[in-house]
This record gives C-alpha cells, sequence and structure tokens, in this order.
C-alpha cells in the first residue's frame, strides 16, 4: 500500500497539525480510482497478496492456540496502515480478521469503500478511515492485535516516530508486519531506474531512492522501541511473469516481523515459523484458504 504519512517531532499526536505532505497526496489522488485494476499501476501490489498474506496468516497461527476453520484469523483486530484502496485489508477481512484501514487520501478511502461494499461479508468486518496513523493514536491506544504496513516506511518522513505510533495503538505481545525496499544499489536500478523509468511496473516518481529504509536501521528501530524483531524475509518480484517470491537476500524488497515485548516475548523465542516453512505453506495454502 502507498503511503503518505507525514510526520513532526514536537507535535507527533496533533490532529491540528497536518502530518500529510500535499504533493504526494495529490501524487497517489490522481490514481486512486486505479487501486482495482490488476493489470494496471497498482499489479505487482495484486501479486504480492500471494506471499504477503500467507505470511502475516502464518506467522500469526503460529503464535496462537486457537485456530477457526474457514476463518483462520477470527478475533483479531488489526490495522492496516496506509491501507490504499485497500488491496490487504480485503484478504485479511476474508481469513476472519476485523481490520480497520487509515489512509491519508480520501479518494483512497471512498475506491476501498466502494469497493468492500459489494462484498456483504467484508462489509461487516472491515471499517475506513481518512487518517493518519498519528491522528488516531489517542483513541486507539492498545488497541489492536496487528499492525500491516505494507510498502508504507518509505514514504515516512520520520520513522522513529512511526514506529513510537505502532507501538501505542499496538496491544502487549501484538504483531507488526513490514514489508519494504532495502537501500542499495541495486533497488535503486531495478526499483527506480527499471521499475519505474523503463519498465512501468509502479507510476514514475512513486519512490525516492533516499528514503528507503536498510533492514539494519529498522530492526535498530524497532527493538530501540520495545520490539523484538523475529523474521526478516527477502522478496522479488518478477516482471515476466508478474509473481513475487521468496528469496534469501534482502538486497531488494524484504518483509519483516516484530513482536511488541509483553509476557509472550519473554516465554516464547523460537515459534516464528522460519522461511523455509513460510515458503511450504504459502506453495500449498494460497493466498486465501
Amino acid at each position: 500500500q502507498l503511503s503518505l504519512f507525514r510526520f513532526t517531532l514536537k507535535r507527533p499526536f496533533s490532529t491540528s497539525h497536518s502530518s500529510v505532505d500535499s504533493k504526494e497526496m495529490k501524487k497517489f489522488q490522481l490514481l486512486a480510482h486505479k487501486w482495482w485494476d490488476e493489470e494496471g499501476e497498482y499489479a505487482a501490489l495484486h501479486s504480492m497478496n500471494d506471499i504477503r498474506v500467507p505470511f502475516i496468516r502464518d506467522t500469526l497461527l503460529s503464535m496462537s492456540s486457537n485456530y477457526h476453520p474457514g476463518n483462520p484469523l477470527s478475533g483479531m483486530k488489526i490495522l492496516d496502515v496506509g491501507c490504499g484502496g485497500g488491496l490487504l485489508s480485503e484478504p485479511l477481512g476474508r481469513l476472519g480478521a476485523s481490520v480497520t484501514g487509515i489512509d491519508p487520501v480520501e479518494d483512497n478511502i471512498r475506491t476501498a469503500d466502494q469497493h468492500k461494499s459489494f462484498d456483504p461479508v467484508l462489509a461487516k468486518r472491515i471499517q475506513y478511515k481518512c487518517s493518519s496513523l498519528e491522528e488516531i493514536v489517542e483513541e486507539s491506544m492498545e488497541t489492536f492485535d496487528v499492525i500491516v504496513a505494507s510498502e508504507v516506511v518509505e514514504h515516512v518522513a520520520d520513522l522513529e516516530t512511526f514506529i513510537k505510533c505502532c507501538s501505542q495503538v499496538l496491544k502487549p505481545e501484538g504483531s507488526l508486519f513490514i514489508t519494504t525496499i532495502n537501500k542499495t544499489q541495486l533497488s535503486y536500478v531495478l526499483g527506480i531506474v527499471v521499475a519505474e523509468k523503463i519498465m512501468g511496473i509502479v507510476p514514475e516518481g512513486t519512490h525516492e531512492w533516499e528514503k528507503f529504509v536498510p533492514p539494519e536501521e529498522l530492526e535498530h528501530l524497532l527493538e530501540s522501541n520495545g520490539f523484538s524483531v523475529r523474521t526478516v524475509n527477502g522478496m522479488l518480484y518478477n516482471p515476466l511473469s508478474g509473481s513475487w517470491g521468496w528469496m534469501k537476500s534482502t538486497s531488494l524488497n524484504y518483509a519483516l516481523h516484530a513482536v511488541k515485548s509483553g509476557a509472550w516475548a519473554l516465554s516464547h523465542t523460537t515459534d516464528a515459523p522460519s522461511e523455509t516453512d513460510i515458503q511450504q505453506r504459502s506453495a500449498t495454502a494460497g493466498t486465501v484458504p
């Protein structure tokens, strides 16, 4: 999901001061009606669901003793930060979760609301809000079991404030899932020059290489703000097949799972599935059971 969060250090939770970059907002506003075009500008995000949804599902199931056949994520409250048109919110809702999607672009929320309305089950399980993360902190302290921030942190101005906000709205022992792009020479060549300028896989100007986040930096920020990082897996997009897969190297894209410190974090240290486990489960399970 493409997100436009802009944070200020002095007043991180102010609702009277806008935290959103108006230039980025206009840029993504122009594409708001194209979220559900599987062959369009967001095609790569659609196909990313084939690996990010099983990654989230299997990790959460490995940490839970409750299993609900058909609705494996039943009872879980998930916050989808920078939800865009709802591309990740909807499959999580179909897995039984109660999902809140937030995005500062009003047209994105309008598109997401309209699309979920076609499915009565999703209409009940998902709610969308036109909001930045900082604006919901006070009303949502320790509210969510899970936060997903997929393709978001590379658009955030103050990453530490963003992580602190995530911690505040997440329950103790809650899970944070992040997918993003590493800051390497390879990611510049493939992520910006090839993907944006040559092949047009994503709209030109979507990313700024300077804002890409190395996994080491992200892990340090998370651990210094009360999270325990459990899994970091490399991801690779194949533009010829239009599909994503897992790989050992994190030199391009990567997915990370972290747990907010609490009783669970102290007593369980090896329950998160390995990359191999996730690959095997994803290969047999598909995106949604």
